[in-house]
């Protein structure tokens, strides 16, 4: 069948559904065994085979593999069992960084999967004669769905009534401007896509109106399914953290085939064996330059945003876990993210009477008739099981029809005694939603919205009064909702704001409140004291947001409210000046929000700002961090976000803030740490041949020490746990490099100390041995030894007997699981093809004191605060 060419009763009956029941769970089930879930085909992953080939591909493994098979050439034609332990070790050593590198892919694969599943869009559906939000994977055809603005559609569908609905569809048709959407219209069979406006499509957004359709296709059979390479993919490329990571390891190549190539002439002239030189020289080379360090850092991010999950922040942008950090001013929505957003109806006024009145269980009846019509004139609805309430829509509306619920009267009961037959939708521009209901046999228009926007199209009601009732409640924090109506004979086919928001008869206010969240106050005060700036952006009345803004803390001695209207009137030089000490933004709309980011971005500040309707789009995208809402939040603003906030809690924002913090911390960490490390092997083999053209450490030594002491450490390095006083610092500026406050320079010391106390070990141990065995063996256990003691110094700037030592358990792991590899090749036949030999005792313990230099070292610079990485 052709949907779009035919009636809409057609398509119901071939769809086998019911437009107010929906389909039966029994149907469901029959039409998922043969449609399938409602989602693309994903591309075909690589197998794990394919995975660990694609580890072969650096540029320094293939040195690596080259040098090995040079190797073995050379022992196959010299002979000797004992030659081929060398190149059999490096190919072992490769295969395992491979295995390890298969294993870190697949961990950080599932944590994005997990992050894919948790962001999955909803749909709300009808079925077996009851309103509920599912997946949108679960829709199947015949499902009859609501759409309204904001929302994605989730499955092609054919409109079976509509309300003023338009409808996005670029990524189909190009068409930048929304398409306007009709269910009564007649559309040809051979129509093109943009022309069939009796259809919605999926992977397209509602951008106004609201609308009931039945799903006509799922799946690979949608239209975007059919075209699934227009579909935007999720951009997998590397953060701008790892591409400065991976060019630094660029230069360090550079750098390091350099001083190789000056080793290897050295060797040469001096007659060292030219195998030998060549494999030290090699195996230096790829042990010097940290190429696992992108790799690193993708899994500390891919940890990172696991964390972050399990506080409610779901990340959608990788890049968005360094920019966090960074945050210095957070701009957050009142409603539901402040506070509780459980609205709550607690007072009302009927015109005519002089005093508010309190919601109970038994109003009067002048009050209840202002609550019939406040529910009548709502989208949203409460679905009651026992004692459990599941709010659907908006927390303003779903607060009406609880109330209503506790005086008798029910939406259900309400609709069916007074149907709804026109209505417009509620929009941020007029700030009005308006119905159309008959009422008695006459159509009765019935308006809610602010009160100061209703108040210029009322003719008759007392004003004055609602005026002084309103600026009461207002000043109790309470938000108002004034409700008024009209008679009249007749409603056109499409009819508009000025004919139906006009010549209004007030019927009254109600009251509702929605407490501060409890935990806000605390997040408000962490955000003061880490030097980020709490702004409150609300659609509320000035005097409601200013007052919950004054008992959050947010609003201080000196700082100033804002309205939309104030804002509206200052020019970009004005506001950039006035923009710091304006706390509190009343009656906002979306194009005000991106000018606040954008003063504050002129400022240099790190933006963060929550939005959750479909117009909040342009400004979550403007901000340096978009934070969507997660239950009241659109699809539309959510695909725009980097971030999502699954519980809509400003507590949340300031925990992301905190862990991204951490996780930035965690990656200078481990990056201070290998290169640190690489650094002082590098000076140990490069003086050491200038000196006494010897090699204190052959290729085996080398390569296990880079296998067995870097990456194990550096992985549970960043998986640090978060400083507790890391909030207590100022926001780390936007474009502030990682090497920043001397940063550089430090690394740079901590290498020179590494060669040092290396070369110092070879020393003694050759000199007290005799041997240049000996003085290697020295060599190696202080270069693998000291880098554990390194990895523990870098967990802190504070000094480890204050921070605690063994406080993050799988660095604990790691150092253990080190140590034994270390002793594993010192103390066991494996040490003869390693090239080491036992040492007298004495030379044991001067290793040893030698191991801890590092952390005498580090301790030392610690208190002198010569290790601070940040202002």
């Amino acid at each position: 069948m052709v949907f779009h060419s035919e009636a809409k009763e057609k398509v119901i009956a071939e769809l086998q559904s019911n437009p107010e029941l929906g389909l039966s769970q029994e149907q469901v089930s029959a039409k998922r065994a043969e449609y399938g879930e409602n989602k693309l085909r994903e591309n075909k992953k690589k197998t794990t085979l394919q995975r660990f080939f694609d580890q072969f591909k650096d540029v320094m493994i293939l040195i690596l593999i080259a040098a090995a098979v040079i190797s073995f050439f050379i022992a196959f034609t010299e002979g000797g069992g004992s030659a081929f332990f060398e190149p059999l070790l490096i190919i072992i050593i490769v295969v395992i960084n491979a295995i390890m590198g298969v294993m870190q892919e697949s961990k950080a694969e599932k944590a994005l999967d997990a992050l894919k599943s948790l962001s999955a869009p909803k749909a709300r559906v009808i079925r077996d004669g009851h309103e509920a939000v599912i997946d949108a994977v679960e829709l199947v055809p015949g499902d009859i769905i609501k759409l309204e603005a904001g929302d994605f559609v989730p499955a092609d569908a054919r409109i079976l009534h509509s309300s003023g609905l338009k409808s996005e569809e670029s990524a189909l048709t190009g068409e930048s401007v929304p398409s306007e959407k009709d269910a009564e219209a007649e559309v040809d069979s051979k129509a093109p896509l943009g022309d069939r406006s009796n259809m919605v499509f999926s992977g397209c957004s509602i951008t106004y109106g609201a609308g009931t359709a039945i799903v006509t296709a799922t799946g690979m059979n949608t239209e975007m399914g059919k075209i699934a390479n227009l579909l935007e993919n999720e951009d997998e490329g590397q953060t701008p953290l790892q591409k400065k990571l991976a060019d630094l390891g660029k230069y360090l190549g550079i750098v390091a085939l350099a001083a190789c190539a000056i080793i290897f002439v050295v060797g040469v002239l001096n007659d060292i064996l030219v195998m030998e030189i060549f494999m030290t020289a090699v195996s230096l080379a790829v042990s010097a330059i940290p190429e696992g360090l992108p790799a690193i850092v993708t899994i500390v991010l891919s940890i990172g945003v696991q964390r972050l999950a399990k506080k409610n922040a779901i990340i959608r942008r990788l890049p968005a876990v360094e920019t966090l950090g960074c945050a210095s001013i957070i701009c957050s929505d009142k409603t539901g993210t402040l506070t509780q957003n459980r609205m709550t109806l607690v007072k009302a006024w009927v015109n005519g009477k002089d005093e508010t009145e309190d919601i109970g269980n038994d109003n009067s009846n002048e009050v209840r008739r202002l609550i019939a019509c406040g529910v009548l004139c709502s989208d949203g609805s409460v679905v009651f099981e026992g004692e459990k309430e599941q709010h659907i829509g908006d927390p303003t509306e779903t607060s009406i029809i609880v109330a209503a619920y506790k005086n008798g009267m029910t939406k259900e009961e309400l609709n069916e005694r007074s149907p709804r037959i026109a209505e417009l939708p509620f929009d941020s521009d007029r700030k009005l939603m308006t119905t159309v209901n008959v009422m008695d046999g006459r159509k009765v228009v019935i308006v809610k919205g602010a009160f100061d926007v209703m108040a210029s199209r009322c003719v008759s009601g007392d004003i004055e009064t609602a005026a002084r009732i309103n600026e009461d409640m207002s000043s109790g924090a309470l938000r108002v909702l004034a409700i008024a109506c009209k008679v009249v004979d007749e409603i056109s086919e499409n009819p508009s704001s000025e004919e139906l928001e006009n010549g209004l008869s007030l019927m009254g206010l109600v009251g509702m409140i929605d407490p501060p969240r409890p935990e806000a106050k605390a997040a408000v005060a962490v955000c003061r004291q880490a030097g980020i700036k709490p702004v409150m952006i609300t659609g509320d009345h000035v005097v409601t947001a200013s007052a919950i803004a004054r008992e959050l803390g947010i609003m201080e001695e000196g700082d100033r409210a804002m309205t939309g209207t104030q804002l509206d009137e200052l020019n970009d030089a004005e506001l950039y000046e006035q923009v710091p000490e304006i706390s509190v933004y009343a009656r906002v709309s979306p194009e005000n929000k991106i000018r606040i980011v954008k003063a504050w971005q002129r400022r240099g500040q790190v933006v963060s700002m929550t939005g959750d309707g479909v117009n909040d789009a342009p400004a979550l995208k403007a901000a340096d961090i978009g934070c969507a809402m997660g239950i009241t939040g659109t699809d539309v603003a959510k695909g725009a976000a980097d971030m999502t906030l699954s519980d809509d809690n400003f507590a949340t924002i300031v925990d992301a803030v905190r862990e991204g913090r951490g996780i930035y911390a965690n990656i200078k960490k481990v990056v201070g740490f290998l290169l640190g490390t690489n650094i002082g092997e590098v000076i140990t083999v490069f003086a050491a041949m200038l000196m006494w053209h010897e090699s204190p450490l052959m290729s085996m030594q080398l390569l296990w020490i880079n296998l067995v002491t870097d990456s194990l450490p550096a992985i549970a390095l960043g998986m640090e746990p978060v400083e507790k006083n890391i909030m207590n610092s100022k926001p780390k500026p936007k474009n502030e490099g990682l090497f920043a406050h001397g940063f550089g320079v430090q690394i740079g010391l901590q290498g020179i100390m590494f060669g040092l106390i290396s070369l110092i070990a070879y020393y003694l141990g050759k000199t007290m041995t005799g041997t240049i065995e000996g003085g290697q063996t020295l060599a190696f256990m202080v270069l693998a030894l000291s880098q554990i003691v390194q990895a523990f110094n870098m967990r802190s700037e504070r000094s480890l007997f204050k921070y605690g030592f063994f406080g993050n358990k799988k660095l604990n792991m790691a150092a253990l699981t080190s140590l034994v590899l270390v002793a594993l090749v010192m103390f066991t036949p494996l040490r003869v093809p390693f090239g080491l030999v036992l040492l007298p005792a004495v030379l044991y313990l001067i290793g040893a004191g030698l191991c801890l230099v590092p952390l005498v070292v580090m301790e030392i610079a610690k208190a002198f605060g010569v290790v601070r990485h940040h202002k």
